[in-house]
This record gives structure tokens, sequence and C-alpha cells, in this order.
């Protein structure tokens, strides 16, 4: 089963007491203090790992402990000090404070770590509390005690573009034939009950990921259907790709406004994102109908169908896309980047959806860079 949010209790290590000890050596009588400190406790570091997915490894309610730190001796011996408890979780998980809601970490990238409770101090021993009028000290300080802390672990994966539509409108099928993801598919709705993750690649060198989440319904932000749990998972998404069933019996215009609102509603960074549209399975829909329906579409978008691209849509059906996804050379992010008709089955238009996606978020990308 696929875990995105746990409550668990983490209490770091107690400190080990120090000791009370005196030397006993052969012609040595009462003999001065040696005991040594106690051992510090371990910590609790939470590490992000590539390698690991959901929080299948956690239960609810689980209490996650750090060793203690072992106690002082004699002949000044210090205590050892306990291993500090690492705790892994995947790339996108954000550490919330159960009791105040606040975010206290978020771990994005492979080998990001945070250490959350440090664990107690060891105790002094005796040797430290030797004076003028106490030779013979009989007090050693206990270990600190560890601290505790209730809190919520969230998953918001990471992915570049988001796939976002009704269910059964073939998001599943796009990302298995555009990238390595092998997702479920079949013709019912709700064929996708977890999320997923696709890496495109772009020529040898190039990629980026794409997440499938399942399908949004009316009243989705309001908590109907199945997607309401998984729209935080395309939150971190710079770019959405809304995706309107043209064999559908909804009304094109009423699709793409339904998932709209709804992906506004429930956050405003999503609201506001850069996006595509693309219409799926044109291969089902009638020849003579298709064109037609394509062209009605992105005319009620107030736009106007493109002559050329360097994606090379196929120039047989109508489509759109603005001549830049560079904000700074006219790119307009209230309007999609491109409106295009496209089959996973036949493949149509499926390579330059790939290219025109990928010059969005790269385009992104750098202008991130250049903000930092």
């Amino acid at each position: 089963m696929f875990k995105d949010s746990v409550k668990i209790k983490v209490t770091s290590g107690k400190g080990g007491a120090g000791c009370v000890a005196f030397r006993r050596e052969k012609f040595v009588l009462n003999g001065g203090p040696n005991g040594g400190d106690g051992g510090k406790g371990g910590d609790i570091i939470f590490r992000c790992d590539n390698n690991t997915h959901a929080f299948s490894h956690f239960h609810n309610n689980m209490h996650i402990k750090a060793e203690n730190g072992r106690p002082g001796m004699g002949s000044n011996m210090t205590g050892k000090s306990a291993p500090n408890k690492i705790i892994v979780v995947p790339p996108g998980t954000q550490i919330v404070d159960e009791e105040s809601g606040e975010v206290i970490a978020d771990l994005v990238n492979d080998g990001d770590e945070v250490t959350l409770l440090k664990g107690g101090r060891g105790g002094l021993g005796n040797t430290h509390f030797k004076s003028a009028t106490n030779q013979r000290p009989t007090y050693a300080q206990p270990g600190e005690p560890g601290e505790s802390k209730a809190i919520r672990l969230e998953l918001k994966l990471i992915a570049d573009v988001g796939l976002v539509g009704f269910p059964n409108v073939g998001k599943s099928t796009l990302i298995s034939v555009v990238s390595n993801a092998k997702p479920e598919i079949a013709n019912y709705e709700f064929t996708t009950l977890t999320p997923k993750l696709g890496q495109v690649n772009i020529g040898d060198f190039e990629s980026f990921v794409m997440a499938d989440i399942p399908g949004i319904i009316g009243g989705a932000s309001d908590g109907k259907g199945l997607g309401i749990e998984f729209l935080k998972h395309i939150e971190r998404t710079k770019t959405l790709l809304f995706m309107v069933d043209l064999a559908s019996y909804r009304d094109l215009s009423e699709q793409i406004d339904t998932l709209k609102a709804e992906v506004a509603k429930f956050s405003d960074v999503l609201g506001t994102s850069a996006y595509a549209i693309a219409l799926t399975r044109a291969d089902i829909v009638p020849p003579e109908e298709l064109e037609q329906k394509v062209k009605d579409f992105i005319t009620s978008q107030g736009l106007h169908v493109s002559s050329d691209s360097k994606y090379n849509f196929d120039k047989a059906l109508p489509f759109f896309i603005q001549e830049s996804a560079d904000e700074t050379l006219g790119y307009d992010k209230s309007q999609p980047y491109f409106i295009a008709p496209i089959s996973s089955a036949t493949g149509k238009n499926i390579e330059a959806l790939k290219y025109a996606l990928f010059n969005l978020v790269d385009t992104q990308r750098k202008a991130a860079k250049s903000e930092e």
C-alpha cells in the first residue's frame, strides 16, 4: 500500500550517568576520585535517499528511539556514546510538528539530512567535583534526558510535469509511452490508485520527470473522488499538462474549466503554474469531426491555430503553440504553452509533445537558476 503521510514519535537518547569511583591502588590510602563521564545519547537524524520511495516502512504512532549513552567508569574512563539513529525517507519528505503544524524540515535532494533531536549530554564523573574542601566527592551528574517530539511525515513527490485530468483520460497510457514508468492501465475509472513517476528522456543527455496522479472529478478540492489526496504530489511541479478527452461525453471547454478550477482551489501556486493542454484519444474521434473539434476548442480558449512549430506537431490537424517559453521573450504564463491533439495508441504528436514540454521545463529551470 502506498503511504504518503504517517504520524510518528521520535526520542533522542539519554546521556550516560557520570561515575562515582576512587583510586584503589596498593600503598595509596583514600585514593582520589577517578570516575569517568557518561557517553552522549544518540541524535535523531532524518536522511533523504533516492532509493526510498514511500513510507511503507513506517506505521502510524510508531515510536522511534535512539540508544542511550553508556555510563562512565572508574579510572576516568568515559562511557561510550550512542550511535545516532538515522531515519531514511524519500525525496520530497516534509517533517511537520504535529502539535504546531509547523514544517520543521523539507528534504528534497538525495543526501539531504537534518538533525531533528540532539541526544542528551553525558553526566560528569566525580573527578570534576573534587575541591580543596572535598577531596573525595561522592557525587556525579546524571546524564541529560533525551528529547521527544510527535511529528507527521508528509510526502510530496518531486516532478517537473504533473498530469492532470479526469479518470480514464489516458494519463497512465501517456506516461507509459513517453517514460520508463509502468502503471496499471485499463478501460475503467480510477485505474491509477497511487501516484507514479516516470523519467522522460530527451536525446542521450537530457530528461525530465513526469508525475501521474489519480483522476480528478468535479469537487475534488472539496474531498470528492481520489484526486484530492494526491493533488499535493504535483504541488512542487512547475508545469502542468492538462489532459482533455476528445472522445468524452463531456464538453471540452467544460473539462478544462473544471480541471483548472479544482487545481486553483486546491493550491494558489498550482493555479498559477505554467501549463499546456493535450487533447487525448485523437484516434477514437472520426477524422471528419476531429479537425473541427480541435479548432473549435482552440478558438474557445481565445487563441488562434498556429501554422508552424519547431517541434513538428502534425500539420494535418490544428494545434496552438506560443512562440517562446521564455517570459522575457513574450511567453504568456496565463495561457497554455501549447494545445495539441495526441494519441498514445498511434503515437500522434507524442514526440512533439515531449520536446515541447522539455523546452518549457528547461526554460523554467534556467530562469530559476538565474534568480538564485
